[in-house]
Order: C-alpha cells, then sequence, then structure tokens
C-alpha cells in the first residue's frame, strides 16, 4: 500500500501581481498549495488561477499589510484555517512615486519592507514548525549596494525622498540586515530564514504611478526580463543550493555580503519593539 504525501504549502504575500503572480504560478504548476495574502484581487481571465481557485488548492487571505488593524485579522483567519506553511515568501513590496505614510505612522516602505515581514514570520512561526521545510524567503533587493550612506535613524520618518535609490533601498537593506541578525535564533528552532534579490524585472503596470525613476522607466520596458525571471530567483533561493543556509543574502543565487553590518542589531531591535509594543494584543505571550 502506497501512503500519498500532502502537498507542500507555500504562503507568498503581493501573490496575485508581478513577481509574486509568476512565482504563485509556478508553484501550483508543480502541485504546491499556495495561500496568497494580498490586498487586492487576482486578475480573472487567468484559467490557472481560476482552476486553483476552484479546487482550493490556491486559498486568499486578503488585507492591506500596512494597516495593522486589517493584518491582525487576516493572520487570525490564516492561523484558524490552515494547519502549515512549508515556505514563507515575504515578497509583496514596491517602489512607491511618492514619500507617504502607513496609518501607524511610519514611512509606507520601511512598514511594507522592513516591519511586516518581520511581523509575518513571527506570527506564522507556529505554522512553520509544523511544515516540513521550515524556510523563510525574504524579497530583498540590489538597489542598496551602491550606497554610500545608510542612517537608520530616518527609515521611520525621511527628511527627504529619492525614487528607488531613496526609502526604497534603505528599507531593503533593513529587511536583509534584520533578516541576517536573526538568523541563528531562528536556525536554533529549525528555521532557515534568507534574504534574496529578484533582480531587474520589467512590473510596470500602465496607469499606475511608478517609483521608478523616469529615465529608467524605458530602459525597464525594453530591456529588463518578465517576471518569471525573478520568480525563478526566488524559488531559487528557498528550494537551490542554497536551502540549508541561514541568514546569507543572495544576489543572482550567489550568496554575497551585506554593507553596512554594524547596525544589524538596531534594526533587529526597532522591527522587535514595533511587533511587542504595537502590533501584539496586550497581555498576549510573547
Amino acid at each position: 500500500m502506497t501512503i500519498e504525501q500532502a502537498p507542500h504549502t507555500a504562503l507568498i504575500t503581493g501573490a496575485n501581481h508581478g513577481i509574486g503572480l509568476a512565482l504563485t504560478r509556478r508553484m501550483l504548476s508543480e502541485g504546491w498549495e499556495v495561500i496568497a495574502l494580498i490586498r487586492s484581487a487576482f486578475t480573472e481571465d487567468d484559467p490557472l488561477i481560476r482552476g486553483a481557485l476552484s479546487s482550493r488548492q490556491l486559498r486568499i487571505y486578503k488585507a492591506d499589510l500596512t494597516d495593522f488593524a486589517q493584518l491582525k485579522l487576516a493572520l487570525q483567519a490564516i492561523t484558524s484555517h490552515e494547519t502549515q506553511i512549508d515556505l514563507l515568501f515575504n515578497n509583496a513590496g514596491g517602489s512607491f512615486p511618492e514619500l507617504s505614510f502607513s496609518k501607524q505612522g511610519r514611512e509606507l516602505h520601511y512598514e511594507l519592507q522592513t516591519v511586516v515581514p518581520y511581523i509575518l514570520t513571527m506570527e506564522l512561526k507556529p505554522l512553520i514548525l509544523r511544515g516540513k521545510l521550515l524556510t523563510v524567503i525574504n524579497t530583498s533587493s540590489n538597489a542598496f549596494m551602491m550606497k554610500r550612506r545608510f542612517d537608520p535613524a530616518t527609515l521611520e520618518r525621511p527628511a527627504k525622498f529619492a525614487k528607488l535609490t531613496g526609502p526604497y533601498a534603505d528599507t531593503k537593506l533593513a529587511l536583509s540586515l534584520w533578516t541576517s541578525e536573526l538568523a541563528p535564533a531562528l536556525a536554533a528552532e529549525g528555521i532557515m530564514i534568507r534574504s534574496a534579490d529578484p533582480g531587474g524585472n520589467n512590473t510596470m503596470r500602465s496607469g499606475k504611478k511608478s517609483g521608478i525613476p523616469f529615465w529608467l522607466r524605458p530602459i525597464t520596458r525594453m530591456f529588463f526580463p518578465e517576471p518569471t525571471h525573478g520568480a525563478g530567483l526566488l524559488y531559487q533561493a528557498a528550494l537551490g543550493e542554497h536551502s540549508r543556509k541561514s541568514g546569507v543574502f543572495l544576489i543572482k543565487n550567489q550568496v554575497t555580503p551585506l554593507k553596512f553590518t554594524a547596525y544589524s542589531r538596531d534594526i533587529l531591535a526597532n522591527v522587535q519593539a514595533i511587533y511587542q509594543q504595537e502590533f501584539r494584543p496586550a497581555g498576549s505571550p510573547s
């Protein structure tokens, strides 16, 4: 008698557009179950997505991730209805066109790309520990590699704004720094966490304001690959040759040293404080 193994389950944030959608489609086509944590709906003209929704291979939970009230409700639903998570992709992000702030009062890139991935990792850890792969992949960027200055004190409320090279790059760097700092503690529990750059991808949407500088837009349209490229790099970061390494930062699937590591501990302490003091309900266990 053969015993069928349950399919692996991946939770993907930002699963309905760009790299996240390409990653979702790849995982579904390979038989994975996918939990999508998204703000808006999937396109209705995708047969693979429609079929997966119908069969419950794809399950949707909705929230604006930068709104802690919505995020709490979505996480409560996930932890109530899902039994395990083998692989968590903290993928949601974006380059915004102007300085904006979350409902909690922090700069929007910082909330979405640095703080929320930490919250998701902590809140979903019990489900990850029930899974088989015990892996977290944080979508980072190589946009910060050319930076000569970095001041973590400005992450929450920057005094000035620059597209791509400003808060977007700074908060992706902060994400990779806390990932590296947290990795030993998670590894002690059996969880591997890494950050990975999905490379340049053409994820531009017509009619939507973009945080991509105007000079880079035609280059993006003409020369950048489709989002399947970035999805492939995230897939390799999770399941490829570095699958047993924790805390590393990957560019083109190669382990790459991080800059400004002297700030790693402070950044981790800051996101931990936000999580404990603002997100977790009063009196809840740590």
